[in-house]
């Protein structure tokens, strides 16, 4: 029988479900208080929210928001942590991967994310953190698509300065001959 606070911890966990861009899973057993405050200190800055949830609540949260999956099924084992990442993904991403990789021998493991409703496990996550941020991204293609109009510029510029040269030339010859 589902008590009035479990209902509203579901209500909580959709409505976090569907703002997010990604969710993202962490098995956090083993981590101090400390730890834990320190990770959703960083996390903040990123704009992510990181608690932990129980698997039955995340899961009836989840219902018609995300797929149905078998792995993220199999993800929902055991203790888990969810990060909910409200305006970057690659950037909860790299930030669990940097917490990971600065703290050497910590016991927090990246289960796996869900984003755009596809399920990526942990070399999926740690390969969406090496993808550039997106003012990179967005600054690469759009030098890509100058690289072209900027090549076609120099090139008719240089037709207009041969011109110009060849008619000096061809003034300088009559003016001297």
């Amino acid at each position: 029988m589902p008590t009035a606070q479990k209902e509203q911890t579901v209500a909580e966990v959709a409505e976090a479900i569907k703002q997010s861009q990604a969710v993202l899973f962490t098995d956090y057993r083993g981590l101090t208080v400390a730890q834990v405050t320190e990770l959703r200190r960083e996390l903040r800055i990123s704009g992510t929210s990181f608690s932990v949830v129980k698997n039955t609540l995340f899961r009836r949260a989840a219902e018609g928001q995300i797929p149905s999956n078998p792995q993220l099924d199999e993800t929902l084992n055991g203790p888990t942590a969810v990060a909910f990442a409200n305006k970057d993904a690659v950037a909860t991403a790299k930030a669990f991967v940097d917490y990971i990789a600065a703290h050497r021998g910590t016991p927090l493991k990246i289960k796996g994310a869900v984003l755009d409703g596809r399920f990526y496990d942990s070399a999926g996550v740690e390969a969406l953190s090496k993808v550039p941020p997106r003012e990179v991204l967005i600054a690469q293609m759009l030098g890509s698509l100058q690289s072209p109009i900027s090549g076609l510029v120099g090139t008719l510029n240089g037709i207009v300065s041969n011109f110009v040269y060849t008619l000096q030339a061809i003034h300088d010859q009559k003016q001297g001959g």
